[in-house]
C-alpha cells in the first residue's frame, strides 16, 4: 500500500540543520532540567528501597490499599497488581528490619480485610548499593547495544552508515529522557526494557533508508549523495508511515486502557516511537550526508 505518490519529491536535506537545532534544544533543556531536579526521578529499582509481595484471596482494592499504606505512613508506595489476585508494593525507604515492616502491612490490612483473605508472601530489599549496581548495568545494556548496532551496520553497510544510526539511537535515548525529566516521572527498570524496545525499533526504520539509499547509489553514479538521500526517503516514506502509524495506533489504546502498571512504559515507547521515526528521517542520512562531504566515499571520488 502506498498512499504518497512515487514520484513525491520533498527536500528532507534542506530541513537538516532545523531539526538538528529542534533536538538540540530538546536534549539541552532535558539536561537543564535533569540537573534542576537533581537527577532523574530514579524507582526503587535504582534508589534502593523494600518491595512487598501480598497475595489476596479476592480481587484487591488498589485505593483501598493505598488509603491503609498512607495511614501507616508509606503513601509513597507504588501498588502494582502481579497475577491473580496478587499486589507488588514498593515502598522508597529500604527497611533493614523486615519483620517489622511486614507486621506494619500486616496489621494494616487486616483492619480492612478479614483474617485469612491475604497472605504477606515475601518481603525483599533493595538496597543503595544494590541500587548503583543496577543503574551501572542499565546504562551498560543501552552503551552495548549501541556497539553491536555500530559494528553490525558497520559490517552491513559503511561506517558512515553505522556512525548515523547509532547518532540516531542516541538522539532518541536522549530525547526521551529529557522528556522524562520534564515530565518528572519515574525512572525505572521498565523504562530501560522500553529505551532498548526503541533502540530496536529506530534502527529497523532507518536500516530500510539505508538501503533503499544504498541500491539508488549503484543505480544512479551520477547523482548527487543529497539528491539520492531525499529520493530514498520519499521512496521509504508511504513504508515509514505506515509502520510508525500502526506502531502508534496501538501505544496509545494501551496508554489509556492499559493501566497505570505500563502507563510510564507505554508513554516511554511512545515518544521513543515518534523521537525515532524523525530520527530515521532528520537525523541518521544527514549525518550520512555530512561524513560524505568530510570524506567522501569511492563512488564520489570515482565521479
Amino acid at each position: 500500500m502506498e498512499f504518497i505518490k512515487p514520484d513525491t519529491k520533498i527536500d528532507f536535506v534542506r530541513w537538516m540543520k532545523a531539526a538538528i537545532i529542534i533536538s538540540l534544544v530538546i536534549i539541552l533543556t532535558g539536561i537543564v532540567s535533569i540537573i534542576w531536579h537533581g537527577g532523574l526521578n530514579y524507582g526503587i529499582d535504582f534508589a534502593g528501597g523494600s518491595l512487598v509481595q501480598i497475595k489476596f484471596k479476592e480481587e484487591p482494592e488498589i485505593d483501598k490499599i493505598r488509603s491503609n499504606f498512607e495511614e501507616i505512613g508509606l503513601e509513597n508506595s507504588i501498588i502494582q497488581t502481579y497475577g491473580t489476585h496478587e499486589l507488588v508494593v514498593r515502598t522508597p525507604e529500604a527497611r533493614t528490619d523486615l519483620k517489622e515492616l511486614e507486621a506494619k502491612i500486616g496489621t494494616s490490612l487486616a483492619t480492612a480485610y478479614p483474617t485469612g483473605s491475604f497472605e504477606i508472601q515475601r518481603t525483599e530489599v533493595v538496597g543503595p548499593k544494590i541500587g548503583k549496581d543496577l543503574t551501572k548495568k542499565a546504562l551498560l545494556a543501552i552503551i552495548f547495544s549501541w556497539i553491536g548496532i555500530l559494528i553490525y551496520v558497520g559490517f552491513r553497510f559503511e561506517f558512515r552508515y553505522a556512525v548515523g544510526g547509532v547518532i540516531a539511537l542516541i538522539h532518541d535515548v536522549l530525547v526521551t529522557l529529557s522528556i522524562f525529566s520534564l515530565m518528572n516521572k519515574e525512572f525505572d527498570l521498565n523504562i530501560v526494557a522500553a529505551m532498548l524496545t526503541i533502540i530496536g525499533f529506530s534502527i529497523n526504520d532507518t536500516i530500510v533508508i539505508f538501503d533503499r539509499i544504498r541500491e539508488n547509489s549503484r543505480k544512479n553514479i551520477r547523482m548527487g549523495q543529497r539528491d539520492i538521500i531525499n529520493m530514498s526517503v520519499n521512496q521509504t516514506l508511504s513504508r515509514t508511515i505506515l509502520t510508525s502509524l500502526t506502531v502508534l495506533m496501538v501505544l496509545v489504546v494501551l496508554f489509556f486502557f492499559g493501566g497505570s502498571v505500563i502507563h510510564n512504559f507505554v508513554f516511554t515507547l511512545l515518544v521513543g516511537t515518534m523521537a525515532g521515526v524523525y530520527s530515521s528521517v532528520f537525523i541518521a542520512s544527514p549525518v550520512v550526508l555530512l561524513f560524505e562531504r568530510i570524506k567522501p566515499s569511492s563512488r564520489t571520488r570515482k565521479k
